[in-house]
């Protein structure tokens, strides 16, 4: 069933919080595409893996390479959710109503997806400057240690 001949009113509001709360799993674009939107099931997988990142980092500490390899992949989609949220809440009403309740009269949201979009951008930008810091932190302690080790294991004169 495409888009045109769904005739369930589709709300940005509803739309921008599902991304702003549950985005990492792929709600909003369930609630938007349906059950068989293949890109609302490929959400999961990554945010499930980073936190699985997560759960080892607190178990083993911060030596764990593979943590710190995972965990990104939980920062970049909270990021991706918070963006797709902003965009849904920012969206004219008069184009989101084209795009998703087309035939039907358009209807004038309030203060719900402006709230979303604040939310999203406080958590988003939080959420991205972190993982990027955190990435970076130890792509260069990865590097310091690899140095070392190098060092050590040569001959010394």
């Amino acid at each position: 069933m495409s888009l045109a001949e769904n005739t369930h009113y589709r709300s940005k509001t509803l739309a921008a919080w599902l991304a702003l709360l549950l985005g990492v799993l792929g709600l909003h674009r369930m609630y938007l595409y349906g059950l068989k939107d293949r890109w609302a099931w490929l959400h999961p997988w990554p945010s499930a893996a980073g936190f699985v990142g997560v759960m080892r980092m607190r178990e083993l500490g911060q030596d764990d390479q593979l943590a710190w390899l995972l965990i990104p992949f939980l920062g970049t989609m909270v990021s991706v959710a918070m963006l797709t949220a902003i965009v849904y809440a920012l969206t004219p009403d008069e184009r989101w109503d084209q795009q998703h309740n087309p035939g039907q009269a358009t209807t004038v949201t309030g203060w719900g997806p402006v709230m979303a979009a604040v939310a999203a951008l406080l958590l988003g930008g939080s959420t991205l400057m972190g993982t990027i810091a955190f990435g970076g932190q130890k792509f260069f302690e990865w590097q310091l240690e690899s140095e070392r080790a190098q060092n050590s294991n040569r001959p010394t004169p």
